[in-house]
């Protein structure tokens, strides 16, 4: 079984309106998320075999604040194309990925990750609540069987659904 999670970035900040989208960074607010997703990782024993992140400095900044969470053997790969992609296109690259690594952490934006999460998830127990909303910080958990490039819409359970606001409680 293979498992896709998809990481919305954390909260960023708005208080530099000189800044371009891609270097805004995160807000406080985002920073202690990160810091309550990576126990939330720790006690769950996510472990992906391979990170794909967006280069926007919020993207970044959101895998730094869980990184320590994700293992010390996590490949990590920064690539342009994710920084606001479509859910067709987030879907094409991570079909691309090579069939003997069997988890991926894929950190960005929305609407591409929010809509690549409800294009996949066929089934699972969290449908209805990944479909009211996808916040910043929020990360979910897909598993499927065969291989990544088979992965389609509908094709996969969602078996975990976390916010931020759930990790504060």
């Amino acid at each position: 079984m293979k498992q896709l999670f998809l990481l919305r970035h954390a909260k960023s900040s708005w208080d530099d309106s000189s800044l371009p989208d891609h270097d805004r960074p995160l807000a406080p607010r985002g920073v202690r998320a990160t810091a309550m997703l990576a126990d939330h990782l720790r006690a769950a024993h996510v472990a992906p075999s391979l990170v794909l992140c967006s280069p926007a400095r919020r993207t970044r900044e959101t895998l730094e604040g869980i990184r320590d969470a994700l293992g010390a053997d996590v490949e990590v790969q920064f690539e342009h194309e994710l920084y606001g992609a479509s859910a067709e296109l987030l879907l094409e690259r991570v079909g691309d990925v090579d069939d003997s690594i069997e988890s991926v952490l894929l950190i960005g934006h929305n609407p591409g990750i929010a809509d690549l999460a409800l294009a996949l998830a066929g089934r699972g127990d969290d449908v209805e609540a990944l479909r009211g909303k996808y916040p910043t910080g929020a990360l979910a958990t897909l598993a499927f069987e065969k291989s990544w490039r088979d992965l389609a819409p509908g094709r996969a359970e969602l078996t975990g659904y976390v916010t931020p606001k759930q990790l504060t409680k």
